[in-house]
């Protein structure tokens, strides 16, 4: 068999180029100098005899040669972390690592408390949370990127087929108002309530919009009647300005149990409408799965196989003893 011409620094490297999309940035993150990275370019384009980068624009472009080999630079990286990983099994669950995805209220609010629970217990084990949108995770998940996650999105079509995905918990998405607001002092409000309000969301774009959106047309709710007052990038940003009275906003209740306790926002209920969204594990059957990933859905998770037809609620018994504890904190 021939010479394999090139490295697995060489492959790091171009991975970094191309996300980074410069080589000085991507020679900072892999904390060494810009011309050493130049030098390994240089390197792996004469051994491949191909250019990789289109060097006339400003920012490091890939060419079609240079696309194909991060492509596949990709999963040789990727099956090489599975061979560490695997063989740090062998010894035992001390020093183990796991990496654990998220969409990203799931992955502010709900991750960190499941992943200190689990750090009481397994000390020694080295856990990463990668927070992005439900459709980065799931292709996380799928290339062996993250070992598992918890997301409150739909996956992919595209990887429905692919992926393993459990029902979790069933997420409350509440109707925040300020304090102060008229209707804090109603028991509950009407739909047509809603078209007098102000609301504050984040982008069209996000899942959560598109989920609440979807839920409430299937409330018989017109979507396009609600006056967007502003759009936001972040849910820490919604809550703070419901409380300043800018309006209202439909937030996830496990973002806002301080705001509760602190008697800082009212939860409006309406009279015949429940939004709420499905959290759900995803996993990958056909990956390496580690002694540290195994434990932690043990310590989370009901027994596989137990799961309910029904959608587990948030508070129901069906949930471990851990789960529940993480929930309704």
């Amino acid at each position: 068999m021939a010479d394999i011409p090139f490295t697995l620094d060489q492959l790091r490297i171009l991975k970094a180029i191309a996300a980074e999309g410069s080589f000085k940035r991507a020679a900072d993150t892999l904390y060494v100098s810009q011309p050493a990275v130049s030098l390994q370019v240089q390197n792996l384009e004469r051994q491949l005899n191909v250019p990789l980068f289109d060097r006339g624009g400003r920012k490091a472009q890939l060419t079609e040669a240079g696309y194909l080999l991060l492509s596949y630079g990709d999963k040789v990286l990727t099956l090489c972390q599975e061979t560490c990983r695997a063989i740090e099994d062998l010894q035992n669950l001390q020093g183990g690592t796991l990496i654990v995805g998220a969409s990203q209220t799931t992955g502010t609010y709900l991750l960190p408390r499941m992943i200190g629970i689990f750090r009481q217990k397994y000390p020694d084990v080295s856990v990463q949370l990668q927070v992005h949108s439900t459709r980065r995770t799931s292709w996380g998940v799928a290339n062996g990127s993250v070992d598992m996650a918890i997301i409150g999105g739909e996956v992919p079509t595209e990887l429905q087929d692919v992926l393993q995905i459990i029902p979790y918990a069933e997420d409350e998405l509440a109707l925040i108002l300020p304090i102060s607001h008229p209707l804090a002092k109603v028991e509950t409000i009407q739909k047509e309530d809603l078209y007098k309000l102000k609301f504050i969301t984040l982008d069209s774009q996000s899942t959560i919009r598109k989920v609440i959106d979807k839920v409430l047309s299937n409330c018989d709710i017109d979507t396009k009647r609600l006056k967007i007052e502003m759009e936001l990038n972040s849910i820490e940003a919604i809550k703070n300005a419901v409380q300043a009275g800018l309006g209202v906003a439909f937030v996830s209740t496990t973002a806002i149990e301080k705001e509760l306790q602190m008697n800082t926002i009212h939860i409006a209920r309406m009279k015949e409408v429940e939004v709420r969204r499905t959290l759900s594990v995803i996993l990958n059957p056909n990956r390496y799965r580690s002694k540290a990933a195994e434990a932690f859905i043990k310590e989370v998770l009901p027994p596989f196989g137990t799961y309910p037809e029904a959608i587990v609620e948030t508070k129901i018994s069906t949930l471990s003893s851990n789960a529940k504890e993480i929930i309704t904190g």
